[in-house]
């Protein structure tokens, strides 16, 4: 009993309590579901997730919110594939598109921070220009991110590396997770977040430079949605310009890091949550597909189970406030 409560007393324990439910009904329910292909395709669906909500989680918890990442995810690989066009080696051409992706960020922090617009109302206008910007440096069209070669050698590596490989991306989307879970509860820069995020008057007065911790952590967030595009567009061997596919990753990148327990007003979050929170949205999305559901209710069943574990988000957070676990 006192263990239950201890769990429910964690930021991450009702996202932990339905993902675990939903992990028991798909398995019980589908003999297929812990077999081997179907962890394979679960794998790629969720970790790209769960990169950008840790990215989101930061920027989250400063009282903020990104609109633009899924725009960056998309338009990111198409940089990166220029520079491939132009001659350049592969991982060079890699650093530019994620330095490509920052500069997004600082320009979106920059607005937020000096300008003084509100998060929503920039990061909203960025979405429009990137996809944008998108169409037409793809003339719409899909774009292979190998032009000319084929998949070996220093090529093969690269691909196995950063996307291409069957446990590739999970293995990044852990190291960020643990990277930044580590950087939000033990660093300079995490306390100063939620300082910002809690306060942001009383972060200023304490001696935070809260319009550099607003832009650092829009240009993290940038970097890491741009990054999460380019392992996706490497995995799936081709780019397609498609803005309604990069709405979808936004919108399920932040449910991913609300259902893990970060506060939309600000000042508390965990990066750890984010990260089974996508891991709920995976195990939903297979668990749907094995089952035969039709495409037209796969949208209304991953609705309705979101709302569960945002609604027992809300009773497990009353119970650990009730318990004196902030």
């Amino acid at each position: 009993m006192d263990a239950g409560r201890r769990l429910l007393t964690l930021r991450e324990g009702s996202i932990i309590v339905v993902t675990v439910i939903a992990l028991i009904y798909f398995g019980t329910s589908t003999s297929a579901f812990f077999h081997g292909d179907s962890l394979k395709s679960l794998l790629p669906y969720f970790a790209p997730y769960a990169i950008l909500a840790a990215g989101e989680v930061f920027v989250m918890i400063n009282g903020e919110i990104d609109l633009s990442i899924g725009a960056t995810w998309l338009f990111t690989p198409f940089v990166f594939f220029k520079f491939t066009d132009l001659g350049l080696p592969l991982v060079p051409a890699l650093i530019l598109a994620l330095v490509v992706a920052t500069a997004i960020g600082l320009i979106n922090g920059f607005f937020v921070a000096y300008i003084g617009l509100a998060s929503f109302v920039a990061t909203l206008g960025m979405l429009f220009v990137l996809d944008g910007l998108s169409l037409i440096i793809s003339h719409a069209t899909q774009v292979s991110p190998f032009p000319g070669t084929s998949v070996t050698g220093s090529t093969g590596t690269f691909a196995s590396v950063f996307g291409g490989g069957t446990y590739s991306e999970l293995f990044w989307a852990l190291g960020i997770v643990l990277v930044l879970q580590i950087a939000l509860s033990f660093s300079r820069w995490g306390l100063y977040t939620i300082a910002v995020g809690g306060n942001r008057h009383g972060a200023s007065e304490a001696g935070i430079n809260v319009k550099w911790n607003l832009i650092r952590n829009f240009a993290v967030c940038a970097l890491l949605a741009g990054f999460a595009g380019i392992l996706e567009a490497v995995r799936a061997k081709t780019a397609t310009p498609d803005p309604g596919a990069s709405n979808d990753f936004l919108l399920l990148s932040i449910a991913a890091a609300v259902a893990g327990g970060t506060l939309l007003q600000g000042g508390a979050g965990t990066v750890v949550g984010a990260l089974i929170g996508a891991v709920f949205l995976g195990i939903l999305q297979e668990g749907l597909n094995l089952k035969g559901v039709s495409a037209n209710y796969r949208d209304l069943y991953l609705g309705l189970a979101l709302l569960i574990a945002m609604t027992a988000n809300t009773f497990i957070g009353r119970v650990r406030l009730g318990s004196g676990h902030g």
